[in-house]
């Protein structure tokens, strides 16, 4: 074994205690089931004729809130994954109609900003649990602070419609989701040292942690497209 990846597997075991890799597992291979059902429901939106549009957000929404109000009593850990999987169903049938525009405009950009979605999110989960303990929680309050002002910015933009305020509230918004990747998930390591185990809710949270990064990615790396191609077209005009 290389000793690069020695140290990482050394670092990462003595910073987090056994049953708190294995709730990560549990986590993390929920997480995984979840984002493998909003796949399957950009397709189902974008190759059939099944189109839910608006419904499926307003189905989501109410699938997630009977998730949160459906506490975990260690027996109805199914009930709550389909909860938990039929929000991401329904979240991928939400994303299909922007995808289906995008993949008009470039393909590569939906895998590239899936690609990038990952390896941030990778790096960022990474860095929390290999940071030091709670060292990351001090931006709760902060975090909150600029989703209430991105929230309040985005009302105020819709009567402005100002580009200058959209550009912004997309790049804020995205360093917000990142600074969620790192805040949750050191909030769900010392869940589980004060023993909640609920894995179905924590993997509910890094999917919107990383539902919420891809959406920007894909908007941006569409906005450069969309620039680049109206670049094209204006010089073969000239």
């Amino acid at each position: 074994m290389a000793p690069g990846i020695e140290t990482f597997i050394n670092g990462f075991q003595n910073r987090l205690e056994l049953p708190v890799r294995q709730h990560l597992k549990n986590v993390y291979g929920t997480l995984m089931m979840t984002t493998a059902s909003a796949s399957a429901g950009v397709y189902v939106d974008i190759f059939t004729s099944f189109r839910a549009g608006f419904l499926s957000a307003i189905i989501g929404a109410g699938l997630m809130l009977m998730l949160l109000a459906t506490p975990d009593n260690g027996k109805n850990t199914s009930l709550r994954l389909g909860y938990l999987l039929g929000f991401g169903l329904t979240s991928g049938m939400s994303m299909g109609p922007m995808l289906e525009y995008v993949s008009m405009v470039n393909p590569a950009i939906i895998m590239t900003a899936l690609l990038g979605t990952t390896v941030v999110f990778v790096c960022f989960s990474i860095t929390a649990m290999l940071a030091d303990r709670g060292s990351y929680l001090f931006l709760g309050g902060t975090l909150l602070t600029m989703l209430t002002s991105l929230s309040l910015m985005s009302l105020v933009n819709l009567f402005m419609q100002s580009q200058i305020l959209y550009q912004t509230h997309l790049y804020l918004g995205l360093l917000l989701m990142c600074g969620f990747i790192l805040f949750d998930t050191q909030l769900i390591i010392e869940k589980r040292r004060m023993g909640n185990k609920d894995f179905v809710q924590h993997a509910l949270e890094l999917f919107i942690d990383f539902i919420g990064v891809f959406r920007r990615l894909v908007i941006i790396l569409t906005q450069k497209a969309e620039k680049k191609n109206n670049d094209k077209r204006n010089s073969d005009t000239e």
